[in-house]
């Protein structure tokens, strides 16, 4: 199966391994939970799954690389106890707590969370005075004399050992004890995270021309040559930083990331080509609509791939967008939750503004901090969670600096910059859905045979339904030119199960800050003091 099959393999058996009983307990005992074992060659995404679950179940998450540990720190260190059996003393040797087990409990003080992921890679290369000692573990998910709590599922994954020669082959009984997930690389399931991740787009349409390229590993007479899913994305984020930076993207820095000769010269060919284009077409003219008929008749007459390449600019500038939109509606989302703690301390006599809100960020600090020690904060979590304090602390500064004598409300100023985002938002949104209609409209003028449909239309609606992103906006704003072009292609009837989760965002404008409810207010209030009590005894 694929990467995204297993995920959804692995969720379904946490959700069956976390149901309770009515008494509380779980309904399959925690000793015959199964260890999952997701075997799959490297660099496909076996960790970033795990990730991904933990946001998701909202549960803690603990990750360890095995061949980084010795039988000591998984086993414990052995100590000297004394006890007496039937009146004679005896010296015993016992073992202190496993450096894994530790960091589990360590996890949940932290955290609060009593449910989590231990997560162990490469399970299957431990070292051979290890080994004795994790195949007890995969068995009884002890170490030493210490389980893993209950609540805390156990998922591992290691390599064929056709990719790696560390591998050390499990018996019957051991296999017989675990959830085995084999796991193949698909470019398919692979480009919708890539879409998510924000992938360059020569990498995306270069393998979308070359999908054999994706993922390839082989044995020649100078060693292992190998182009892996996790190359192509580490690739990709140094393009857009050496693009960032005008750095040019040499062969030698794409040969560093794609470790087969002939797959390194062939993209680093392709993305000449792909910059050239870029320049060529001007797609930020296309998507404005200004486009001169020079660049109308070049992509007429262009071959399948020079066309491929110019759908890859399209929708890396259009998913460029959506993905900014999307950051954007998240960090006013949290700025307005932020923004009702703050006008409920306001009650409170005395309260001074610029104190309330400093006092927010600090808390938001505090719960982002302890989130990523549990493990299950995911990168556009953390980075929407940090852009909505800066915002706080950045207008708090900029209320400091009011004369009081000519504001004398500077709820006010905090309420009309919120306002003021809220807007832009939606100004935004009305661009990109200016956006879209004409990357339509260019592809029917360019490609169509005259009845607005080509083959280029329909790969545009195609990925534009794979696209995380996309669809977000698509559900949220809408289009009307996407609508129309997929009505007989019925795309998007399929997606509405998934698009039903999606936040309408629209109604944050139409909420009004002033309106807190006295039931609202006090139920904020008994929120802080209930963290502000927990981060008290935690301290203690």
């Amino acid at each position: 199966m694929n990467i995204r099959q297993a995920k959804n393999e692995i969720m379904n058996a946490m959700k069956a391994y976390f149901t309770r009983d009515e008494t509380g307990s779980y309904v399959l005992p925690p000793r015959n939970q199964r260890p999952v074992f997701l075997m799959g060659p490297p660099g496909i995404g076996k960790t970033a799954i795990m990730e991904q679950l933990a946001e998701e179940l909202g549960v803690a998450l603990v990750s360890y690389s095995m061949t980084h540990h010795t039988r000591q720190s998984a086993l414990g260190l052995p100590f000297i106890v004394h006890k007496e059996y039937q009146g004679e003393a005896f010296d015993v040797s016992e073992y202190t707590m496993s450096e894994i087990i530790a960091s589990v409990y360590d996890c949940m003080e932290k955290t609060g969370k009593r449910e989590g992921i231990l997560f162990l890679d490469e399970i299957n290369c431990v070292s051979e005075t290890l080994s004795p000692v994790m195949l007890q573990f995969l068995q009884y998910k002890v170490f030493g004399l210490h389980r893993v709590p209950d609540g805390w599922i156990v998922v591992t994954a290691g390599n064929p050992p056709e990719y790696n020669n560390s591998v050390r082959e499990f018996d019957l009984v051991t296999w017989d004890r675990l959830k085995r997930i084999d796991v193949q690389p698909d470019f398919e399931a692979w480009k919708e995270y890539a879409y998510k991740a924000g992938v360059h787009p020569a990498v995306l349409s270069y393998l979308d021309l070359k999908k054999e390229e994706f993922y390839v590993i082989e044995s020649t007479a100078g060693g292992k040559e190998f182009a892996t899913a996790r190359g192509w994305e580490d690739l990709s984020t140094m393009i857009q930083l050496y693009e960032k930076n005008n750095i040019a993207v040499t062969m030698s820095l794409v040969e560093q990331y794609l470790q087969r000769p002939r797959t390194a010269r062939d993209f680093a060919s392709y993305y000449d080509l792909f910059r050239k284009y870029q320049s060529d077409y001007q797609v930020e003219d296309i998507l404005k609509g200004s486009a001169g008929p020079e660049i109308l008749e070049r992509a007429k007459h262009a071959r399948f791939d020079e066309r491929l390449s110019l759908l890859g600019l399209i929708l890396g500038k259009l998913n460029t967008e959506f993905r900014e939109l999307a950051e954007e509606e998240d960090i006013i989302k949290n700025i307005f939750n932020s923004l009702k703690v703050i006008r409920s301390g306001m009650l409170k006599k005395g309260a001074v503004l610029t104190g309330l809100i400093q006092e927010e960020a600090e808390r938001e600090k505090n719960r982002l901090s302890r989130d990523k020690q549990g493990g299950f904060v995911s990168r556009w979590e953390e980075r929407i969670r940090r852009m909505s304090i800066l915002a706080l602390l950045q207008e708090g500064e900029k209320l400091r600096k009011l004369d009081p004598e000519k504001e004398k409300d500077p709820w006010k100023v905090l309420k009309k910059d919120y306002d003021a985002r809220v807007k832009r938002s939606k100004k935004k949104a009305g661009e990109i859905d200016n956006q879209l209609t004409q990357a339509f409209a260019f592809l029917g003028d360019a490609f169509s045979d005259g009845d607005g449909e080509c083959q280029e239309t329909l790969i545009l609606v195609t990925e534009l339904t794979s696209s995380a992103y996309a669809s977000r906006f698509l559900q949220a704003h809408g289009n009307a030119a996407y609508f129309d072009h997929n009505k007989g292609l019925l795309f998007f009837e399929r997606q509405q199960a998934l698009l039903t989760e999606i936040d309408q965002l629209d109604q944050l404008a139409e909420l009004d800050l002033e309106k807190i409810s006295e039931e609202t207010q006090e139920e904020i209030q008994e929120e802080i003091q209930g963290e502000t009590q927990g981060d008290s005894e935690r301290a203690g």
